[in-house]
């Protein structure tokens, strides 16, 4: 399965190179500049190291311009303000932001979703097990891994919010709590739960496993490159460019361990086995299907965290926005 996602992601390479090829024929034309607002931990800046390491933007004809930011709020921030030109957020709220006037546009970048972890002795053995328990859970109330599993244990009678004692707290905090043993579960961000993974806790389940039964047909992207609209219709070229050059980059780290030795620094770790599992989880959040495909199931789970989060989480709009997912070239 994943030899074809690879053949599939490679074939929309090329089809992005093939529409480019003239314009990148231009004789003595100056790199286009892309102003990247980029958390500064976030897994964005792997790929980007990746990138330079390879030249892979030189080679795309782009000067890529980098501010690391402390989080992604304010990365948003920073595309509101008109500083950036393309950020990582998810398409959750590039749809209210849509709603709300400010005409943004997705194109995906990774699927990896959190997990809910217990320690490997742990009696918990299926999410019904949860109930009644103590579960931490990153990223608060409102937290789309978090309402999707709310979702999907109301399926099974399970009211998992009021039956379950709750712990809402920062991604760093969730694993430390898991690790000192004060939660029997934590649902957290999936690079938190690789750390935990190495330290030998156990996936009790990953967020992308309920999706189907949610109604999605497939893996969702929940994170992407985040533009302007009108931006990306006055620098399509650019775009273009800077989507096959970021595809390029993840097939180099689907078939490359040695590329990952440029990343291994930014992880924050020297651990054999974390690094190890980074690894793996980041290939597995690839995004290897159709864009029309992404926006379909998009359109299932919005109607999900609508009906779970309301107007609080989604704004004035029942629906995902039309427009919320970009199309590079035709049949995307």
């Amino acid at each position: 399965m994943r030899a074809l996602g690879v053949i599939w992601a490679l074939g929309r390479t090329l089809a992005l190179a093939t529409t480019l090829m003239l314009t990148l024929a231009a004789p003595g034309r100056a790199a286009e500049t892309i102003r990247l607002a980029v958390q500064k931990t976030g897994t964005f800046s792997w790929e980007l190291a990746a990138i330079r390491a390879s030249g892979l933007d030189k080679e795309a004809d782009l000067a890529l311009e980098v501010t690391e930011l402390a989080s992604t709020e304010a990365g948003k921030i920073a595309m509101r303000a008109g500083s950036a030109d393309i950020i990582l957020s998810d398409w959750l709220w590039v749809s209210r932001e849509r709603a709300l006037g400010a005409k943004l546009t997705f194109y995906p970048y990774s699927s990896a979703l959190g997990a809910v972890m217990v320690p490997a002795s742990s009696p918990i053995k299926t999410l019904a097990d949860l109930k009644g328990r103590k579960l931490a859970v990153a990223g608060g109330a409102i937290d789309k891994s978090w309402l999707l599993l709310q979702a999907r244990m109301k399926q099974d009678g399970i009211d998992l919010k009021s039956e379950a004692t709750i712990a809402y707290g920062a991604p760093p905090l969730i694993a430390a709590k898991a690790l000192d043993g004060e939660m029997e579960a934590s649902l957290n961000f999936w690079n938190f739960c690789a750390q935990l993974e190495a330290k030998g806790f156990r996936r009790l389940a990953g967020i992308e496993e309920i999706l189907p039964k949610l109604g999605a047909k497939g893996a969702v992207s929940a994170v992407g490159y985040v533009f302007d609209e009108s931006w990306a219709a006055s620098h399509k070229d650019a775009v273009a460019r800077f989507i096959a050059m970021t595809r390029k980059a993840k097939q180099l780290l689907v078939t490359s361990d040695a590329a990952w030795d440029k990343i291994a620094p930014l992880t924050g770790t020297n651990d054999v086995t974390l690094l190890k599992t980074y690894r793996e989880r980041y290939r597995d959040g690839i995004p290897r299907r159709s864009i029309a495909e992404e926006e379909q199931d998009a359109r299932v789970l919005y109607r999900v965290l609508a009906e779970t989060g309301g107007r609080d989480l989604v704004g004035p709009a029942a629906e995902l926005d039309p427009g919320t997912f970009y199309h590079a070239v035709p049949g995307d």
